[in-house]
């Protein structure tokens, strides 16, 4: 490799872990305010929301691959055009396919880092997280050993209490169910008792009182009782899937049981077909990307007003895109013979990238063209 291009090489990777770093940041942030309420709102402990924070960062990172290396390709294009480093290679007879060549190495070591992504670290991190939310709905005894916090345990339910012994007891105790939508029923009690019942968990309030609000005839009717027994398994449960899926399965572990895997996941031929193909176009995508703001960009030139012109021309070009990306998945998953379309938005850009360098080697040949054809 020229020295030239372990310098533009080295350049591009540096913009690009920079953007990479502060895209994650500012996503990661947008979401954890939701996990951290999510979480900490159900009792948990600060070591499950990082341990949660941790295991969506795959998901997270392959989202802003593309835009990172798109950033980084454009801005140290244009860095570059504004000192006139290009300028002066150009003028030594180095042409836009030369120049093109180590974008085209940086945009492969993209693509690299987005296949490792994709076909391993991904699936392995969803599988993982989906295992330990498995795990904490059914741990019900800890999303209610929180004192002196109200709880939201399910939506239209509220738990609180207001001291946990050392022996487990829970004294002054509440519980408001509203999830019917004609009552609503509030119990308080002085003492209660998380038990479990085989595979569900009952709560056995002693010395307390319910009241039931008739929300029709707004009719309120109470009722002490010495103990309660009220079964809030059905409270606590949420709707988690114990059947494995194509998205939790490594790329090597869906090839392997190719065959039985519609029956080992339940879902249809489009939807494995789309999942597997996906992880293929998506490091060509980052690959386009990077080529697309390599290209727009040198094709503007120099110019003392900058080439923000040119910027928004290729953000928008990679807009449609990854427009035309998102549209396809739908269709791929109603017909699974049609998965080759995965690939059309990646072939369509690097047609463009292709028809980019093309005018950028040749500028004169469009309006050559024109004479051509007036005479």
């Amino acid at each position: 490799m020229a020295r030239f291009d372990r310098y533009m090489l080295s350049q591009l990777l540096v913009l690009f872990g920079f953007f990479a770093l502060v895209l994650v940041a500012l996503f990661w942030i947008n979401r954890a305010v939701l996990l951290f309420d999510r979480l900490i709102g159900d009792g948990q402990s600060a070591l499950i929301f990082l341990e949660f924070s941790a295991l969506s960062l795959p998901k997270l990172i392959t989202t802003v691959l593309p835009i990172a290396a798109f950033a980084a390709a454009a801005y140290v294009t244009n860095r570059m055009s504004n000192e006139s480093e290009l300028a002066v290679l150009q003028a030594t007879g180095t042409g836009p396919w030369r120049l093109a060549r180590p974008v085209l190495v940086y945009g492969l070591c993209v693509a690299v880092m987005m296949s490792i992504l994709t076909h391993i670290l991904l699936p392995m991190a969803q599988e993982q997280l989906e295992l330990r939310e498995r795990e904490i709905a059914q741990n019900v005894t800890a999303r209610l050993l929180s004192e002196g916090t109200f709880l939201h345990p399910s939506p239209q339910v509220t738990f609180y209490t207001r001291a946990i012994g050392a022996d487990g007891v829970l004294h002054d105790v509440f519980l408001s169910d509203r999830r019917k939508p004609r009552e609503a029923v509030i119990y308080t009690a002085s003492e209660a008792y998380l038990v479990r019942n085989g595979e569900g968990t009952t709560l056995i309030m002693v010395d307390g009182m319910a009241q039931r609000l008739n929300r029709e005839d707004q009719r309120l009717a109470t009722a002490n009782f010495q103990d309660f027994s009220f079964d809030i398994s059905g409270l606590m449960r949420r709707e988690v899937a114990d059947d494995p899926s194509s998205a939790n399965m490594t790329t090597p572990q869906m090839l392997g049981q190719w065959a039985a895997l519609e029956d080992v996941t339940g879902e249809s031929a489009g939807d494995i077909a789309e999942e597997l193909h996906a992880r293929f176009a998506q490091p060509l995508f980052c690959l386009v990307a990077a080529l697309i703001g390599f290209a727009t960009l040198l094709v503007g030139g120099y110019s003392r007003f900058g080439v923000w012109r040119e910027i928004v021309i290729a953000f928008g070009l990679l807009l449609v895109i990854d427009g035309l990306r998102s549209s396809l998945v739908d269709v791929v998953q109603d017909n699974a013979a049609l998965w080759p379309l995965i690939y059309l938005p990646s072939l369509i850009g690097g047609l463009l990238v292709l028809a980019l360098l093309a005018y950028a080697a040749h500028p004169g040949w469009l309006s050559r063209r024109r004479r051509e054809v007036a005479a």
